[in-house]
């Protein structure tokens, strides 16, 4: 009997043995854990727990201790990874990859890209973050399908797949997060465990990692899906989004896809080409001047992405749905508006009604609900999305956190109109189709990265 359970048990490490050596091997993959020991992987910055046990890589959390990166010592460029994760529902953590740690940046301070392990009712599992450097890339709210990927309690499959600019995250088959960014095109991988700060509740939560893979040659992307693209590329519109529809309404060079609005030219003294952007200069109130607006008209459904920078005081905003009358009571257009504004200085921002004219709100109608996070500072550029949907759905995106939803033409749209500066423009907002446009509000303001994708 001893004999028997002696054999067995070595039948069961051999099979262990087997199937890691299998795996590192399939294909072309190559294990980064040989499921007995950390070797191949070192520790940085914080100082939670990491130990490997019955074949996984276990991360303990501790208190008032930074972040921690279990960090493989060698980098990567190219490649696609895989592992399985299961996490506390009390911890948050992520995958690193394209990662850097060095001296003369914040103190050794790990930062680069990270694969999200949330298992929080956000539903952020496989949104990629920037971490100690740009933040959220690819918040979950920019792909609702993806954020019912994760499982909690569960083992969860993760997969990155990092090929030159392009990115992609997917959890158990699911794609979440596709991003053009090439900040970052070699660096380590990191496991990481989310620091608690102070949190008793949360001291000793654990995360744990296994059948940890990458492979570096003959890469085969996934299949692409109509998921959104976060593409943060200078003016540029990758392959990708060209497949999925999307066409760019500036090259970084010229204006020829805009004109002044209701005019056959753009006010010169106003809009310059400048840096790759397009710039509405800085003039006093009443000088002559005028809104930019698109050649062609978008509408009922539409994609408009763009990115702004703001200077100190600043004030403009993205216009959509304006039909071709001129608004009687100024030169500038008459439509639904995307604020673009400092909030923190310009007096318009106390105005209206429960901060209805903030910045990514809906124009005196509908406050943004903008998380602290979602803001970058003033001289940053920022990135804006307004999505409109057949069903009448509009949304305001902001650094790609949902920040607006309304429905055109609801009772609620209506009742919100009719207590705003718009109630005696009968029918505001409800045309089919309209221009884009750029407001001219006399200050410095930045703009780039304006793409459109339009229903077929």
């Amino acid at each position: 009997m001893k004999i028997k359970v002696v054999a067995l048990s070595l039948l069961v490490i051999l099979g262990a043995n087997i199937t890691i050596q299998a795996q590192g091997t399939e294909k072309g993959w190559q294990s980064l854990f040989n499921g007995k020991d950390l070797t191949g992987w070192k520790q940085l910055n914080g100082k939670a727990k990491y130990e490997v046990v019955d074949g996984t890589i276990v991360g303990t959390s501790v208190m008032d201790t930074p972040n921690s990166f279990l960090t493989t010592e060698k980098d990567y460029g190219d490649f696609i990874f895989e592992c399985d994760v299961m996490v506390d529902n009390k911890l948050n953590s992520g995958i690193q990859f394209r990662s850097l740690s060095k001296a003369d940046y914040n103190n050794g301070r790990v930062h680069g890209y990270q694969m999200e392990i949330d298992p929080s009712d956000r539903g952020w599992a496989g949104g990629i973050y920037d971490e100690a450097r740009r933040g959220w890339l690819y918040p979950g709210d920019l792909n609702p399908e993806g954020k019912k990927a994760f499982r909690r309690n569960q083992w969860n499959k993760y997969r990155i797949e990092a090929i030159g600019p392009d990115i992609r995250t997917f959890v158990n088959g699911i794609p979440v997060a596709h991003i053009v960014d090439d900040l970052t095109l070699k660096g380590f991988i990191c496991l990481q465990v989310h620091g608690i700060g102070k949190d008793q509740e949360r001291a000793g939560t654990q995360v744990k990692w296994k059948n940890i893979r990458i492979k570096t040659t003959n890469l085969t992307p996934s299949p692409l899906t109509n998921n959104r693209i976060e593409n943060f590329l200078v003016n540029d519109l990758s392959i990708a989004e060209k497949n999925l529809g999307w066409t760019s309404l500036f090259d970084g060079k010229s204006m020829d896809q805009w004109t002044g609005y209701n005019s056959s030219s753009i006010p010169a003294n106003r809009w310059k080409v400048e840096d790759g952007t397009i710039t509405i200069m800085k003039s006093k109130e009443g000088e002559p001047g005028g809104d930019l607006a698109t050649k062609v008209k978008f509408g009922p459904v539409f994609e408009f992405q763009f990115e702004f920078k703001l200077t100190e005081g600043a004030n403009s905003g993205i216009k959509y749905f304006v039909p071709d009358a001129t608004n009687p009571e100024s030169h500038g257009a008459l439509g639904l508006e995307y604020q673009i504004l400092d909030d923190k200085v310009h007096p318009d921002a106390k105005m209206g009604v429960v901060g209805n004219r903030t910045l990514a709100s809906l124009y005196d109608l509908i406050p943004a609900e903008k998380p602290n996070n979602s803001i970058h500072k003033i001289g940053e550029w920022n990135k804006g999305r307004i999505v409109a949907h057949a069903d009448g759905t509009v949304q305001h995106f902001l650094n790609g956190q949902l920040v607006v939803a309304y429905e055109r033409g609801s009772a609620i749209y209506k009742a919100l109109v009719a207590r705003s500066k718009y109630a005696k423009h009968e029918g505001f907002g409800l045309a089919k189709e309209g221009y884009l446009v750029l407001q001219d509000h006399h200050d410095l303001v930045h703009y780039r990265n304006l793409k459109v994708k339009a229903a077929n």
